[in-house]
């Protein structure tokens, strides 16, 4: 039987992690590293605490680099104002604000011209200006979404005759994930990844789809997305830039 969860916390140079501890009737000790950056380690229940520290001091580089991998997943987008001049992003493009209540459209539309994202509408309060900008971004999020995906599935039967199919699409606005996959195959997406260029998109999903066949980012996961993508990080430096 598990004896009761106790977070603690162990300092590696400069950085501290915390943790969140469990013991069980096991042989070995495992460490967990969660979407969310949560850190659990599942020890033997006769572990000792010097055994327990030299452990978690050699795993620390990992634990951290985990932590830091998932930490580029995390969109921290700076709140919206939804006001003339404001600048908003769509496909890594910056597009400027325009909010008018010319007759040129009888219901509330977005169109994009000359480097202007365009809203017309009669109600310019920001919930509803907010409410009809999010609808658009889903939509075209389902569009684009809906046509990268077949593309980079083609990428790995192309280039490591890997056949990844019947992937199901999902779109989820997430807090702290730009996506994420189920081990049946479903591909989760934020739709706020719609405002990332092309190239970051596909970075995504390339990067939810090599986790269907390694499910961990192990050496062996890298060396697959180094494969289908050789130019990964370029696309993941750009999302990180722009969007986080």
């Amino acid at each position: 039987m598990s004896k009761v969860k106790e977070e603690r916390i162990f300092t590696f140079g400069s950085r501290e992690i915390t943790y969140e501890l469990i013991y069980k009737d096991r042989k070995s000790l495992g460490i967990r590293v969660y979407p969310d950056c949560k850190v659990q380690v599942i020890a033997p229940s006769q572990t000792s605490e010097s055994t327990l520290a030299i452990k978690l001091k050699s795993k620390a580089p990992w634990i951290l680099k985990q932590q830091n991998e998932f930490l580029s997943y995390h969109p921290l987008t700076p709140p919206r104002r939804y006001v003339n001049g404001e600048t908003h992003l769509y496909l890594g493009r910056q597009y400027r604000l325009t909010i008018t209540t010319e007759e040129e459209e009888k219901e509330d539309v977005v169109k994009l011209k000359r480097g202007r994202m365009v809203i017309y509408t009669s109600n310019q309060t920001k919930d509803h200006l907010e409410v009809i900008l999010e609808k658009w971004y889903r939509i075209k999020a389902q569009e684009w979404f809906e046509k990268l995906l077949p593309i980079c599935q083609e990428k790995f039967s192309q280039k490591h005759q890997l056949a990844i199919s019947n992937c199901k699409l999902s779109l989820h606005k997430m807090a702290t994930r730009w996506g994420s996959c189920t081990p049946k195959g479903k591909i989760i997406l934020n739709p706020e990844l719609i405002k990332a260029p092309k190239g970051s998109i596909e970075y995504v999903i390339i990067h939810e789809l090599c986790h269907l066949i390694h499910h961990n980012h192990t050496k062996t996961f890298y060396e697959l997305q180094d494969i289908i993508m050789p130019d990964w990080k370029k696309w993941k430096e750009r999302l990180e830039r722009e969007l986080v």
